[in-house]
């Protein structure tokens, strides 16, 4: 591999191939707790030695609504991330005002979040033992999304708020320490092809079906990180936005990826992500 230079990292990224004989994808969200393994019917595609810039003093070259993500730095009040009830009652609330400052939305619901942390060895076969995930994937689809509203808002308020803009954003930030080991990449939307990069995927939850999007080669694609991400730095990108105009980034593919540059002796990876919908009155 290349030695990469300060600005840039390179990576193994894996893609997303079809199914062989042409059957609708799927993915289990849970590994198999025997061998540790995700059943899927689809072929992961390697590449090797993708570029990915390191846009630390150049956040401002990303936005929202022109990469798919933003970076931010704020200090959050909540730090301890020690349980999901503690989560949801101190860090839920105070993201909430968060986003909906940055953003300008008018309501934001937080339908869940995830703490991952790198344990290798360790089966990812629960929400309690989610890892880093190493493949370039987006989280909704616009179906999905839809069916998001209807599973989490009240059936009186769904049909009003679905006929204004609204948007999936994950908001992330690294936990206890800085995210040098196994960092996110995030991909430009200007440089994605949507209609033939991403391809539904069904996503197998032991009660329910639900839909991400693989995502496909291309050599176009653009990657960016911020590296060292601390705790008081956070991502926000985009899953999903009902504003196809055209020129709006409406998702944001992304992976982690190890990142052969981070400083020897780099702390395994423990980060967060909160799912929010995000509904504005425009």
């Amino acid at each position: 591999m290349t030695i990469p230079t300060k600005d840039t990292a390179k990576a193994n990224l894996i893609y997303f191939s079809p199914p062989a004989d042409g059957s609708r994808p799927y993915t289990h969200v849970n590994a198999d707790p025997a061998t540790g393994v995700r059943q899927q019917n689809w072929i992961k595609e390697p590449h090797d030695d993708i570029e990915i810039e390191n846009i630390r003093g150049k956040e401002d070259t990303v936005t929202l609504d022109t990469a798919g993500f933003q970076f931010f730095k704020r200090p959050q009040k909540y730090t301890a991330f020690a349980n999901d009830e503690e989560i949801e009652r101190e860090y839920y609330p105070e993201s909430i005002e968060l986003v909906k400052q940055l953003t300008g939305a008018s309501r934001i619901v937080p339908f869940d979040h995830t703490i991952r942390r790198r344990r290798p060895g360790e089966v990812d076969d629960s929400p309690q033992k989610r890892q880093p995930v190493p493949q370039v994937h987006v989280d909704q689809t616009a179906d999905s999304a839809t069916a998001r509203v209807h599973r989490h808002l009240p059936a009186s308020d769904a049909p009003e708020l679905l006929k204004h803009r609204f948007q999936i954003i994950n908001l992330w930030r690294p936990i206890n320490h800085a995210a040098y080991d196994w960092p996110l990449a995030l991909c430009d939307y200007r440089s994605i092809d949507v209609a033939h990069d991403l391809v539904p995927t069904i996503l197998r939850y032991p009660d329910r079906d639900g839909e991400t999007l693989g995502v496909q080669y291309n050599p176009n694609h653009r990657w960016k990180y911020l590296k060292g991400m601390v705790p008081d730095e956070f991502v926000l990108i985009k899953c999903f936005d009902s504003k196809n105009d055209g020129t709006t980034a409406i998702l944001t593919p992304h992976t982690a990826f190890d990142d052969v540059t981070k400083p020897e002796g780099s702390p395994l990876r423990e980060s967060i992500e909160l799912r929010l919908l995000v509904f504005y009155d425009d």
